[in-house]
Formats: C-alpha cells, structure tokens, sequence
C-alpha cells in the first residue's frame, strides 16, 4: 500500500496478477497504455520492436526440420521457392517483423485493419511485401498457405483478438511455424499459451507454436537500453511532480494508470477480466 509500480503489467490476459495488484493498495501504472501526441505508445514501442525483429530468427530457427520445422530456409536459393511469412497486424511489432523477414527475402505478406496503416506500410514497403486489408476470409487464405505466421495484432490493454482458430490450424501446412507476438496480451491463436526461453515451443495438430513471454528479456542489453530511453522523462515527471501531479499534468501518462488504491482504472482491462471500472480521474480526485 502506498507504494508505486511503474512496469509493464498486462493485466487483461492475468487476473492472479491484478487481484494481487487490487487487494496490494498499490498505485499501478502500465507502460503498455501510456500514449502520446501521435497516438502511438511510446512505452511499448521499444519492446514492440524487439519482439518483432526477433520473431523472425526465432521463426526461421523453428521452421528447421531439426526443430520440428518443415525444413524450409526463409529465402530459399536460385531456383528455390523462398518462405511464404504472414505478419498479422501491421503495428509497430508487425512492421519490425515485416522488415527482418523481407531482409531474408522471404515472401512476406502483412494483414492489417487500419486503412491509413494499409497505406503508410504500402508506401514503406512497396512492392517488396504484400500489404492486404484484414478479414476473417483473408487471414483464412493466408495463414493456411504460410510456412510462418508472425502474430502481432495489439488492441491496447486489452485481450489480443483470436485471429487463428482451431480450425484454421487444422488447415495449415504441416510442420509450420507461429510465433505469437501477442501472448502477452493472451495471444492471437485459441491453442496459444505462454512458454518460457528455456522451454520455448510446444506443438498442437503438426504445427509449432513458439509463445515466450517477453521475448526481449533474451536480448537484455539491447532490450534495456532502448527501453530505458524511452521511460526516462516519464520516470523522472514521476519522481519530480509525484504521482498525482504527474498523472493529472499528463493525460498520457494518466492512461497508463490501471490500477489505483484497490480499484481497477483501465476500462479494457476491467471489461476483460469483468471487474468493475472506476475512471482514472476519479483516482487522482479521491
């Protein structure tokens, strides 16, 4: 009680987490949903970006037969069909992952909802990856003929949707590889659930799922590094104003708060976990 947590949380996909956080008294202020000017999320860019350039090794990794892969190498050779890699969500996650795998030279395609998002990846990418608007259609079409799927689908705070079903996993190819980006947040695939560094993937109907929480904590230094410049000013508004002050000053800062003195004050997040929901404003007034 009366003590400051200031991380990422995730509360949405961890109710033991959240009750502990509630029944604590604690002040709770998520990185995850801490915003900005542009309507991005400053504080899980960094992490968002490690993820997403990562999961296109760990995939490639996993794809090899010693591994319980297909044995397919992400930009094949001359004369040699390259990966078909399917990004789900063209986020900031999802474009780092989109950048690695056309490195590779992989056969990349990205399935995103946001029309302007459509846009700003088809002018980044041109014609070296496949940009096409999110449906259940299309996300059936696609992730059936991948040989990698990247799930990288965010909805802030809140449980990621679950674009790959248990029947669409039955339609796959054989021995291909999901690399769910959004376990954190729950993940993307109803057969999804968390695995570690050290026991990484398990496999359900002859495809491999690769589901660590945290990827960047395998990368520490980069990790760190990025995250840590990312988190400084907020740190120090914090330590400088109080909490109170801070969060009232900066509406941004404010979003991230989630919980407050036994009250969830995120609506995602108690929407989620169906607890009730008690306006951030209202926190910092009482």
């Amino acid at each position: 009680k009366g003590q400051i947590l200031f991380t990422y949380l995730h509360l949405a996909a961890d109710a033991a987490q959240a009750k502990g956080l509630i029944d604590s008294g604690c002040v709770a202020i998520a990185y995850e949903t801490v915003s900005s000017d542009r309507g991005g999320l400053p504080l899980l860019a960094p992490m968002s970006e490690v993820a997403g350039r990562m999961s296109v090794h760990v995939g490639a990794y996993h794809l090899h037969v010693a591994n319980g892969g297909s044995g397919i190498l992400i930009g094949g050779v001359p004369g040699v069909k390259a990966a078909e890699v399917v990004v789900l969500g063209g986020g900031v996650a999802g474009t780092h992952a989109a950048k690695m795998a056309v490195g590779m030279e992989g056969r990349v395609t990205i399935l995103e909802k946001s029309l302007d998002r459509i846009r700003q990846l088809e002018d980044l990418f041109g014609a070296k990856a496949n940009i096409i608007y999110s449906t259940q259609d299309s996300v059936e079409h696609y992730v059936s003929q991948a040989d990698l799927v990247i799930g990288a689908v965010l909805v802030p705070g809140a449980l990621a949707p679950k674009l790959i079903t248990k029947e669409l996993l039955k339609k796959m190819r054989p021995k291909s590889v999901i690399v769910d980006i959004a376990i954190d947040q729950g993940g993307c695939a109803e057969t999804s659930k968390p695995t570690t560094h050290s026991d990484p993937t398990f496999v359900v109907d002859n495809i491999v799922h690769y589901c660590v929480a945290n990827m960047p904590g395998a990368v520490p230094r980069t990790s760190a590094q990025a995250l840590n410049n990312a988190v400084l000013p907020y740190g120090l508004e914090i330590a400088d104003k109080g909490w109170v002050k801070a969060l009232q000053d900066n509406k941004h800062l404010r979003g991230g708060l989630t919980v407050c003195k036994g009250k969830i004050t995120h609506a995602e997040v108690a929407r989620d976990l169906k607890l009730d929901y008690t306006k951030a404003e209202e926190s910092l007034a009482a």
